[in-house]
């Protein structure tokens, strides 16, 4: 029979399917490309069973899990209906075709009658079914987040449009792969993706028509907010009573966001009570004190956002103490083999413990609520656990009746302090409900922390659970951020990422291994990460944090300063600290940087400093440092004007700096135009008061001021 086309197309793009299920042709209209990579032989659909089921093909092929490609297509209004080799039944396929995308939904099976003849079973047996399959031309570019091949003029587009379905592509010699699934046990008839081909500049504009159209999260709209590059402070202690100091620390360093950390507002220790969120003390009047808090923090021009753990149960909450909530996930399930008392150190299962956690913290199991520490296990019969702890986490000590199920809880791998929600059970929206209750009472943007913290698959449930909380709030965040991400939530994790606390001593290094290599990643995907988050150390210095929003700006990210009132208070250098990201923020804020600063600024290998010149304008001059005989004295070289500069400062207090250098037309100031500073004269050159960061200057070459720099004696 002739193969004969079926073309789908709207104003923007046109796919052409043969009756042979192969796709044929994708042509975006408007730069007139071909963006399919053809002659692959790769069907637009396939479904795959755990084995085959009819008798027939049963025994004719392996029992495994196979997939079985499409190999004939017929139109039907806006259904298509597809058959596969081997395997009886059909599929149809919905396709909505709007002007700009369209969406590819697995409306039902056709089953005939004798398909599964004598089979008492629930039919088609389907485990996935592949919604759609491009092998599109290599480009430039992929977005693994996002899915999106695209180069400087053409963007192809594999989306979710609900969190169900699973989003991936494959790299292949020439092309990649890209597709959509339905899965069962999360979403399998209904299921739904969308296929988006575009000029690149009008990709965003698309996906922004397809939010709108299906109510998700404003994905396109965050991205292009004026909020989403602000930086922000962090404190795990903003309360009532601490609020106008981290007010002032903020108008210090120029932020305009604040991010509070779920301590500041609920009673917790560690990640030992996450689940419970009782206000702190400081909150008599629960959300009444929590918004009068942050109404002050907006009267002072600052956006309040929350960063909470949304999956995390604390092992001391009352969710585990004094039984565990059967809503916490269990990794593995046992059954028990024999009756277990309330002494007994044993525990008989019916299955083998194979490869079950050995992890001194977390070896936990869980019957009838009791939590139950082992220390091993058998994997020969009779299988057992032995060196059973009872009661472990305080929980009631219980004897358990053979035939009971149970198993292993989801210790949380950060500290162990915490379990993970089963995401499949309601725990996740009622803690979401605790969590919307304080979002709700003014904050504007949200920290998604531990979201890896779900059972599998983590594809759907790690965005799922994030997902889950933002339904419950009463307005859609400014942006939001999160400490994991997959496909579904580039429609609201409009941040991205931030990086964890790296100490001081590697900070620059940190910033180029990790958020520096990242940045450029991001932008494949139309997005950007957070430079952040900075832990702030007593032998914080100036010049990591030059280095570090630098870093930033030039790919127009933002960063999150964890600020702390005892390490801001000891550290000397806490104002030059915070007037570093203050001018910075004011750089990326007013658009000073250029385009050609920006990718000057992306040369790791390079140090600059943003100055405020004579004028009291910003000024952006690479600097060099110089390495000094004595460890508390920081001094970077620089040249403007044709004058030479030292930027110097005391690294741990203040002292005096004494420089072989000849007095006559030296300028030493607090900023540059000020010419504030004495400059004592000396048996062997000059003397100088220093402390904070001051400009020294004058006719000198770079080198020379640099030797005498390196040898300059500090008491």
């Amino acid at each position: 029979m002739e193969n004969q086309s079926i073309v789908l197309e709207n104003q923007a793009f046109a796919l052409t399917v043969g009756s042979d299920c192969i796709a044929k042709s994708l042509i975006c209209k408007a730069t007139g490309e071909e963006c399919l990579e053809k002659d692959r032989g790769i069907a637009l659909f396939s479904v795959t069973q755990p084995r085959p089921f009819n008798n027939e093909v049963k025994l004719a092929h392996p029992n495994k899990r196979t997939t079985f490609q499409g190999n004939r297509l017929r139109r039907e209004g806006d259904k298509l209906i597809v058959g596969f080799e081997i395997t009886p039944f059909e599929a149809v396929v919905t396709v909505k075709i709007t002007d700009t995308y369209m969406v590819f939904t697995l409306s039902d099976f056709i089953v005939g009658e004798k398909d599964y003849e004598g089979l008492m079973m629930a039919t088609p047996p389907v485990a996935e079914f592949r919604l759609l399959q491009l092998p599109i031309r290599e480009r430039a570019h992929f977005g693994e987040w996002l899915n999106v091949f695209w180069d400087d003029k053409t963007a192809i587009n594999v989306l979710a449009n609900t969190p169900y379905p699973r989003i991936d592509s494959e790299r292949r010699d020439g092309y990649r792969l890209m597709t959509a699934d339905a899965v069962k046990g999360i979403r399998l008839k209904g299921c739904e993706a969308a296929l988006i081909v575009s000029p690149t500049e009008g990709l965003l504009d698309a996906i922004d028509t397809l939010e709108e159209d299906y109510e998700l999260p404003r994905g396109v709209k965050s991205r292009r907010s004026d909020s989403i590059n602000v930086s922000a402070l962090w404190s795990s202690n903003v309360t009532p009573k601490t609020v106008d100091t981290y007010i002032a620390y903020a108008k210090q360093g120029g932020f305009r966001h604040m991010l509070l950390y779920f301590p500041s507002i609920f009673k917790a220790y560690g990640y030992s009570f996450c689940g419970d969120y009782d206000f702190r003390d400081e909150y008599p009047n629960g959300v009444a004190d929590l918004k009068a808090m942050l109404d002050k923090i907006k009267a002072a021009g600052i956006t309040p956002g929350i960063h909470f753990l949304q999956t995390h149960i604390g092992v001391k909450s009352r969710y585990v103490t004094p039984s565990v909530d059967p809503r916490i996930n269990r990794t593995r399930l046992f059954t028990l083999a024999k009756d277990m008392g309330e002494e007994d150190g044993e525990l008989f299962v019916l299955q083998s413990p194979e490869d079950a956690v050995m992890h001194e913290k977390c070896r936990v199991l869980c019957f009838d609520g009791e939590a139950i520490h082992y220390e091993g296990y058998t994997t020969e019969p009779p299988y057992r656990f032995y060196g059973c702890k009872r009661g472990h986490y305080n929980t009631n000590v219980l004897p358990h009746k053979a035939g009971t199920v149970g198993g292993l809880l989801d210790v949380s791998e950060y500290g162990a302090s915490s379990l993970y929600v089963d995401q499949n059970t309601d725990l996740q929206d009622e803690v979401a409900e605790k969590l919307a209750l304080a979002y709700n009472a003014g904050f504007a943007f949200i920290y998604f922390d531990g979201s890896e913290g779900t059972n599998e698959p983590y594809g759907f449930h790690v965005p799922n659970a994030q997902y889950r909380v933002l339904k419950k709030l009463d307005s859609q965040p400014l942006f939001t951020e999160g400490a994991a991400k997959a496909h579904f939530s580039w429609h609201f994790l409009s941040g991205g990422n931030a990086f964890d606390v790296f100490p001081a001593k590697v900070f620059k290094e940190k910033i180029a291994e990790f958020p520096a290599e990242e940045a450029p990643r991001m932008r494949n995907d139309f997005t950007r990460l957070n430079f952040g988050w900075w832990g702030y150390f007593t032998d914080t210095q100036p010049d990591m944090y030059e280095y570090g929003t630098s870093r930033a700006a030039a790919w127009d990210c933002p960063i999150t300063l964890i600020s702390n009132l005892d390490p801001m208070a000891a550290n000397p250098r806490t104002a030059d600290n915070l007037e570093v990201i203050r001018r910075w923020e004011e750089a990326r804020r007013t658009g000073f940087l250029t385009e050609e600063m920006k990718e000057s600024l992306k040369d790791l290998r390079k140090e600059h400093i943003l100055l405020i010149n004579e004028e009291g304008a910003l000024e952006l001059s690479p600097y060099e440092e110089v390495k000094t005989e004595n460890e508390a004295l920081a001094a970077f070289v620089f040249e403007r004007k044709e004058k030479c500069y030292a930027v110097l400062w005391h690294k741990t207090g203040e002292g005096k700096l004494r420089l072989p250098l000849d007095a006559d037309g030296i300028c030493y100031e607090s900023e540059l135009g000020r010419a504030d500073l004495a400059v004592e004269k000396t048996e062997n050159g000059i003397q100088l008061e220093i402390a904070g960061r001051r400009y020294l200057s004058g006719s000198f070459t770079k080198e020379a001021l640099a030797k005498a720099l390196a040898g300059a004696i500090l008491a």
